[in-house]
């Protein structure tokens, strides 16, 4: 474990020894015997993967499909839904700019067009408001269940809920709460996350849900000879399941050591997991509220184990050189990364600290310590 304090499992986090010696190991069979065959002798254990994803996500291994990052998950679902001039896509006021950029370059494409929902008074979606806005031309409502720039979880299964009396498709961005929360009944139909941040995975890993009574519905353009089969000459036939959002080519070390985390997850305990990560989270909030010149931004009426802040008089990224060069790790978040919440609260930039599990109470009292030094 490091020795530092390590307060950025938002961004990516340190993996546990089982992690460490799956990719690891893998790697150095694949040095001894080649990638090919050492592939071939985990095979099994690939395979069993999809029970294990599907054991975090409560859907069925058939629903499950494995990718190199949230980004390529998301990406890889959105591309897929059909989209026309005049179709409606709704997304929150905490949507992530690595969404942003490709929703408006396809509403630009399609003609489709992008509105955003507004949020309540406490800074989550705002469900009445969400209902006036769906009707039959909404083909799809993009959640970010938590987002980067503070300790909001939106109430993804209500605004699922909501979504789909009208039709609509719901993909889940839970790249910031696989691993801190329980994700068995958020009602999406789609869900993209990530395994460095709560899973404490490798990076370069991540994984799709797609549920099976929405996948005709979709269109997935990014095919291989691993999704699909060349049958004829002129005649491909597309997988019938979840992995036909994947691609033939993978690091293998990488997929191990994600199914490796996933199941460190699940046998520590999702419930578990969530109460510690919340406890060390509210403490720290409660330290960082108490210091004259520091604001916590967190909004929403349930919090995650993002606390983000600022510091009267200095900048985020001063704060954590010098938070770094004191022993503590955290990370920023600016404005380009979720453009309509900050731009709507009037913030520039946060200092983000994430703490996990491993973060002992007496270190998230050194670090409330050395904001408090920062500020002096």
């Amino acid at each position: 474990m490091s020795e530092r304090i390590f307060l950025d499992s938002a961004g990516s986090s340190l993996p546990p020894e089982p992690v460490l010696d799956e990719v690891i190991g893998h790697l150095r069979r694949e040095a001894q015997i080649g990638g090919y065959r050492a592939a071939q002798e985990r095979a099994e254990d690939l395979e069993k993967g999809y029970d294990v994803v599907a054991e975090l996500l409560g859907c069925r291994p058939d629903e499950v499909a494995f990718t190199d990052s949230a980004t390529r998950s998301w990406l890889t679902a959105f591309d897929a839904v059909p989209l026309k001039a005049g179709d409606r896509i709704l997304v929150t006021e905490v949507e992530y700019a690595g969404n942003a950029v490709p929703l408006l370059r396809r509403a630009d494409e399609t003609g489709a067009v992008i509105e955003v929902v507004p949020s309540d008074h406490s800074g989550q979606v705002d469900l009445e408001a969400l209902g006036q806005l769906l009707d039959e031309r909404v083909k799809l409502v993009s959640i970010v269940h938590v987002p980067t720039n503070s300790g909001l979880i939106n109430p993804a299964k209500q605004i699922a809920d909501k979504a789909h009396e009208v039709g609509a498709l719901v993909l889940l961005d839970a790249c910031q709460s696989a691993g801190q929360l329980d994700l068995r009944d958020t009602g999406a139909d789609m869900l993209s996350f990530t395994g460095r941040k709560w899973l404490r995975g490798p990076r370069g890993t991540g994984a799709l849900m797609v549920r099976n009574e929405v996948r005709e519905r979709l269109h997935p353009r990014l095919v291989d000879m691993h999704s699909a089969a060349w049958v004829a000459p002129n005649e491909i036939e597309l997988r019938d399941d979840a992995r036909v959002f994947e691609l033939w080519e993978s690091s293998v070390a990488d997929r191990l050591g994600l199914i490796a985390a996933v199941r460190y997850a699940l046998d520590r305990g999702l419930g578990r997991i969530e109460a510690e990560i919340a406890e060390r989270a509210t403490r720290l909030r409660d330290g960082l509220s108490a210091i004259d010149g520091v604001e916590v931004r967190d909004i929403g009426v349930r919090k995650s184990g993002l606390v983000t802040f600022t510091v009267d008089g200095l900048g985020a990224s001063e704060v954590k050189r010098r938070l770094y060069d004191a022993g503590v790790t955290v990370s920023t978040s600016d404005f380009n990364s979720t453009l309509f919440d900050m731009t709507k609260r009037g913030i520039d930039e946060v200092v983000r600290a994430s703490p996990h599990y491993f973060v002992t109470e007496d270190q998230i009292d050194e670090a409330v310590d050395e904001v408090s030094r920062s500020v002096r």
